[in-house]
């Protein structure tokens, strides 16, 4: 889609024209028929055991992933080439990666901040279809200044993705979401950024945990969050993370805005504090998802 397309497209879904149209609904209802988990919930496993362990998520009933440890032509410690048949073998395919900033790592190539064609050729190579900022180091958020260079940042990386048919997308923690210089720096990332090259990758834990209200993003923003992180939050006063279904999100409220956010894909994922081995708890996260009726 050309971008004066995308944005006379985007504002007329905006206006509610595009809300009953047949392709999106058909593209939003084949979604959810599809489910993905994030990589980094079973770090340590995969450490260990790289193919036995991608082998257990599509055993459990993944259908994609996303991927982190992305870097100077490798992925996860493996060269590309190896990484691409570890997940092909496993039929388990690679929908989107994590790549970082390269702030603090500038002699890494492949980042944002350092040879960025490279992090793209490499995505395409892999089947990638999303780039993702996942997080900001504290040296890289002490003032608002910082944020809205991160935006120029951004805007040049998803316009060199474009390029290549591969979304970039920002992640989000809870931090985006507190007051700094009299600011909210989301509001910044959301502002400053073209919504046709950054969009949104959203995290709703995180979101839920600075008491952001994910649904009234999805209408006040839409169509800009086509990925999520599906990670659940429990019902102590440290709200910690735990199994999807296991806690005080009400999955199946959020799941019903999908078309305002523009949901495309979505990953399970639990960060920490897992209740069994990390295969299962996404496993008992997948089920959970699969038993709703969006």
């Amino acid at each position: 889609m050309k971008r004066r397309e995308f944005v006379q497209k985007s504002a007329l879904a905006s206006a509610g024209v595009l809300a009953a149209s047949p392709l999106m609904s058909a593209v939003a209802a084949e979604k959810v028929k599809e489910f993905g988990v994030q990589i980094y919930t079973v770090r340590d496993l995969i450490s260990k055991d790289y193919e036995g362990t991608l082998k257990s998520l599509r055993k459990v009933g993944f259908d994609y992933c996303e991927a982190f440890g992305f870097g100077d032509g490798k992925l996860l410690g493996k060269s590309i080439k190896d990484a691409k048949k570890a997940f092909q073998d496993a039929k388990l395919p690679i929908r989107s990666i994590h790549a970082s900033t390269g702030a603090t790592t500038p002699k890494v190539s492949g980042t944002m901040n350092n040879d960025w064609q490279r992090a793209v050729d490499d995505a395409a190579e892999l089947g990638a279809k999303y780039l993702v900022c996942p997080y900001l180091l504290p040296q890289e958020r002490k003032n608002i200044d910082q944020y809205k260079r991160l935006a120029e940042l951004m805007s040049k990386c998803g316009e060199t993705s474009r390029k290549s048919n591969i979304q970039f997308l920002y992640h989000n923690h809870e931090f985006e979401f507190q007051e700094l210089d009299g600011q909210i720096p989301y509001d910044i990332i959301l502002k400053d950024t073209d919504p046709y090259w950054v969009k949104m990758e959203l995290d709703i834990y995180w979101t839920r945990y600075a008491d952001v209200d994910p649904i009234k993003l999805f209408r006040d923003h839409p169509q800009r969050f086509p990925l999520w992180h599906v990670k659940d939050m429990d019902l102590s006063e440290d709200r910690n993370m735990t199994e999807v279904g296991k806690g005080r999100i009400d999955w199946k409220q959020i799941f019903t805005h999908k078309n305002d956010a523009g949901l495309m894909s979505f990953f399970i994922e639990q960060d920490r504090n897992w209740a069994v081995d990390p295969v299962s708890s996404t496993a008992t996260g997948l089920k959970h998802i699969k038993g709703l009726r969006f």
